[in-house]
């Protein structure tokens, strides 16, 4: 055992800076959708570490599965259609606590979407 005791004397950490953004992810449990939340959890934690305060999982029913970047909505399953993937959401969270920030090779940001009606910058014309 180690001779350093937990702090126990009620002092608040250094608030001086600002308080780290604060992750919620509300699953159903009827729907057993708790793998999937931890699973999600995990990947933001191993992509923003440090930078993220907390990763909160909050169990609901009713087919819920939200998440939530203080408190700024960032996907619903019945309004955005199903689950997002593990790039999508790092892209989401990331928008909202860190724009200017890059993910690497899972950030799509810049990367256009192949609409039908846009043409493809890099194709020929034969016009």
């Amino acid at each position: 055992m180690s001779g350093a005791q937990p702090d126990t004397s009620g002092a608040q950490p250094d608030i001086s800076e600002q308080a780290l953004p604060q992750v919620r992810i509300t699953y159903c449990t009827q729907c057993h959708w708790l793998l999937r939340a931890g699973w999600m959890a995990q990947e933001l934690l191993s992509t923003f570490g440090t930078d993220l305060g907390e990763v909160t999982l909050v169990p609901g029913t009713g087919g819920i599965f939200t998440i939530s970047c203080n408190d700024a909505l960032v996907w619903d399953r019945k309004r955005d259609g199903g689950f997002p993937d593990a790039a999508k959401l790092k892209q989401l969270v990331r928008d909202v606590i860190d724009p200017d920030r890059a993910l690497g090779h899972a950030d799509r940001k810049g990367h256009r979407s192949k609409d039908p009606t846009s043409k493809d910058p890099g194709s020929k014309d034969p016009a």
